[in-house]
């Protein structure tokens, strides 16, 4: 109980960190972390919550992830369209593969560049986090990887917009561009409605469709993690595989929220809670990490970082560009 209800006290200081002028652009769950690394660091985390931390990043971080599904339908993928869908997915697969292949290229460790990969090409922090579940990564891996996906998500959040203009791309062509490529939920609604009201819309819904494909991801994460034991010989290890069945709790939440209409105050409690879930299982993670690992870690994984975003950036600029021909 100590380390839950310290978790829970980040997570609204992440909330209350919002408020400030200049930080409202930020997501909780970002300055949550961050709260939780300058507590770790500054204060300490007490031994006696130790257990109620983990439990956060645990427990807590699964339920936040089941509930996400709450927040997607069929209908809304089904909005995007089969060739924005073919952009999004496109997308998403190629940056994964080919952040993982120069991380490789990089000497960046592989937990630390599928954390990278997945935050880049899926849904920022929440794609992190998950992924997690079956990487098993240090916690100052999965920070790094949230720093990561925060610097060069802002980036895109301020230059999209701007580039946009240059390029003369229309609401819809925009509006995908964004929810195609940009990291958190958050700096895709605040880049996209900066195009109009249209680009906004259509960003959100992509952005949001972007997310449903977290779950084969992890999922095929988790079954080649468990191929890796077998191929490397530690058969317990592989019985003891990560099977990420709280995934399935995911989709299942996606196809009720797709065929029972839930009234909008209630719907709107539900993104509250689970953003201050998640807040808590990323408020726990800063009070796991130290920023001397951190250090330690040097500039290869940040240059990673940067590659996949322009990887990102580009690719779907181009699919997007090649469909309006």
């Amino acid at each position: 109980m100590p380390g839950l209800l310290l978790s829970a006290a980040i997570a609204g200081a992440g909330f209350s960190l919002r408020q400030l002028p200049g930080l409202t652009l930020f997501s909780p769950m970002i300055l949550a972390i961050l709260s939780g690394m300058v507590f770790h660091n500054v204060i300490g985390t007490p031994q006696r919550a130790r257990a109620g931390v983990t439990f956060s990043v645990r427990r807590v971080l699964r339920l936040a992830i089941i509930l996400l599904g709450l927040q997607l339908t069929a209908t809304q993928i089904a909005e995007v369209g089969a060739r924005g869908l073919a952009v999004i997915a496109l997308t998403l697969t190629s940056t994964f593969l080919v952040t993982t292949w120069i991380g490789r290229l990089l000497g960046v460790d592989r937990k630390l560049t599928e954390l990278i990969a997945a935050g880049t090409s899926i849904c920022g922090a929440s794609a992190v986090i998950a992924t997690n579940t079956v990487t098993r990564a240090r916690d100052e891996d999965v920070a790094y990887a949230v720093a990561c996906v925060t610097v060069f998500g802002s980036i895109a959040m301020f230059s999209y917009p701007w580039i946009a203009g240059q390029l003369a791309l229309d609401a819809h062509a925009y509006g995908l561009w964004s929810g195609a490529s940009i990291h958190e939920i958050a700096q895709v609604i605040a880049a996209a409605f900066q195009g109009g009201k249209a680009a906004g819309d259509f960003g959100t819904i992509a952005k949001l469709a972007r997310v449903t494909m977290l779950a084969p991801v992890v999922i095929t994460l988790g079954l080649l993690a468990a191929r890796r034991a077998r191929h490397d010989g530690h058969s317990h290890t592989a019985a003891q595989a990560p099977v990420p069945w709280f995934i399935l709790g995911f989709i299942a939440l996606v196809g009720i929220n797709s065929v029972i209409t839930i009234p909008t105050d209630i719907r709107v409690d539900i993104v509250s809670v689970t953003t201050f879930l998640l807040s808590v299982a990323l408020g726990a993670m800063g009070l796991e990490t130290d920023f001397a690992k951190l250090k330690a870690k040097g500039l290869r994984p940040l240059m990673l970082g940067l590659l996949s975003f322009l990887f990102v950036a580009s690719f779907s600029l181009m699919l997007v560009k090649l469909m309006m021909i």
